[in-house]
């Protein structure tokens, strides 16, 4: 059998649509408390250029930072654009926060607010944490920028536990080229650049880098996330935030454990959208009848996006393994070749496996296993990534509740909850129709007058450019 060392080069690269580049630095951090640090001080040292892409910037102490960072570099001739996710930050920023930003030289765009013209045009975001800087060094993760990833030490609330990469080297110029076409799908086109070597290599002494930049109906990660699972041979661990994976992704990890591969999830002890909760928790049975080993983060929120596997290969980035990040979202991963990253993965991983409570099968049930010297302290989770989860969840919902109705997959006691409560609810809506139907018209009546002159908006630009057309 080949190694998955053998194939990354190869397949990998293929599939995930992302060349490989060699030659690259890599530096791991771990938490907002090391990673911010590391982001600031690229951006104070920026002399050319500084591009910031995140899911969200909230304005409060520490998005503020990075706005004094940004409005500094600017003040001092640095190019600086911010590309943030409109619904990301809805709530977590207010226009006067990017207006300030703009007015002191940064340029600013968000992505994707909602169109007339397109109603469903929402579904998509831009979930990425990327900053490149001076387009030398760059960074990548599953962090976004705010309170809830650095902790508050005077009250005894620890960071949210999350992984990110610095990178330097030939990969840089894929992550720069990733954030240009985030920059472009948000508003006017850049000058044209200079064409990218088509297999950028460094000085041989580094490590190995594939840039896998999702874009909506990509899937390129998933196809990757498949490939990995069919092939690994020793070991496979991986860790999610929101992990509401695929009736085949399931598979294919039950496949490798019950090949003999060394199979883990780490997971969020507990959610603050229920619905992405009872879902994720619905694939533990399959998981843990095959083999696979299930932990439980104790801590106010585990947001990593991570895997390791046959003591070779790592990914870290922004995406979850649900279908709102794998089909419908711009993500962005890093894969690395490399044993020594990859036993610093293995070792953070153990380390995050020292504090989780591993979830093991009772007696027809799945049970939990609290070792007692776990602690039991309870925290506030912020709703901070609630449009993130909330588009899982309802993904995953769909997928259960079709299943269900259509027969074309087998489900799983672990559904039970998901099914009937998918029941109840349309018997609920069945009421409101009978005795309160205005409570049932009103909203589909304005749902299909926003449909209607989002039709006619685009008929009109369509036929307006194709008279420019003709006209030329």
């Amino acid at each position: 059998m080949v190694p998955l060392e053998a194939l990354s080069a190869q397949a990998f690269c293929r599939v995930a649509e992302a060349r490989q580049s060699t030659g690259n630095r890599v530096r791991l951090l771990r938490d907002g408390p090391e990673t911010f640090p590391a982001w600031l001080d690229a951006i104070g040292k920026a002399q050319k250029s500084v591009h910031l892409e995140n899911y969200i910037i909230q304005e409060d102490v520490t998005g503020q930072s990075f706005a004094d960072a940004l409005a500094a570099a600017a003040k001092r001739g640095v190019d600086c654009k911010v590309l943030y996710d409109w619904m990301g930050c809805l709530t977590r920023s207010s226009a006067k926060f990017w207006r300030a930003l703009n007015d002191a030289g940064v340029a600013v765009r968000p992505y994707n607010p909602p169109q007339l013209e397109n109603p469903f045009r929402w579904i998509s975001r831009d979930h990425r944490k990327v900053l490149v800087v001076d387009d030398n060094v760059a960074f990548t993760g599953g962090l976004c920028i705010g309170h809830d990833w650095m902790g508050d030490k005077s009250r005894g609330i620890p960071p949210w536990r999350d992984t990110a990469i610095e990178i330097r080297g030939p990969a840089v110029a894929d992550i720069a080229a990733a954030f240009d076409d985030s920059w472009q799908a948000a508003g006017a086109q850049l000058p044209p650049a200079e064409d990218l070597p088509s297999t950028p290599t460094g000085d041989g002494a580094g490590v190995a880098i594939s840039v896998i930049a999702g874009r909506p109906n990509s899937m390129r990660l998933y196809r990757l996330e498949q490939l990995v699972g069919e092939i690994v041979q020793k070991s496979l661990w991986l860790t999610d935030g929101y992990f509401v994976a695929t009736t085949g992704y399931v598979k294919v990890l039950t496949g490798a454990a019950r090949a003999g591969v060394d199979v883990r999830l780490l997971v969020p002890g507990s959610s603050n959208w229920p619905l992405v909760g009872a879902l994720s928790q619905s694939a533990y049975r399959p998981l843990l009848q095959a083999g696979v080993r299930v932990f439980e983060w104790n801590g106010p929120m585990l947001h990593a996006k991570t895997a390791v596997a046959d003591g070779c290969w790592s990914r870290i980035g922004s995406s979850n393994s649900n279908l709102a990040s794998w089909v419908s979202n711009r993500e962005l991963d890093v894969t690395i070749k490399d044993e020594s990253l990859a036993q610093q993965m293995a070792a953070m991983y153990e380390a995050d496996m020292a504090n989780s409570t591993e979830v093991v099968l009772k007696t027809g049930r799945t049970g939990i296993k609290k070792p007692a010297s776990l602690p039991t302290q309870k925290y506030n989770r912020s709703s901070a990534t609630s449009a993130g989860r909330l588009l899982s969840g309802a993904i995953g919902l769909g997928s259960t509740l079709t299943a269900s109705f259509s027969q074309q997959r087998s489900l799983g006691a672990g559904e039970f909850f998901v099914i009937l409560g998918g029941g109840g609810l349309l018997l609920l809506l069945a009421i409101i129709a009978i005795f309160l139907p205005r409570l049932v018209a009103w909203p589909i009546a304005l749902f299909a007058v926003w449909f209607a002159v989002g039709f006619f908006t685009h008929a009109w630009k369509l036929r307006h450019e194709d008279r420019e057309g003709a006209g030329d």
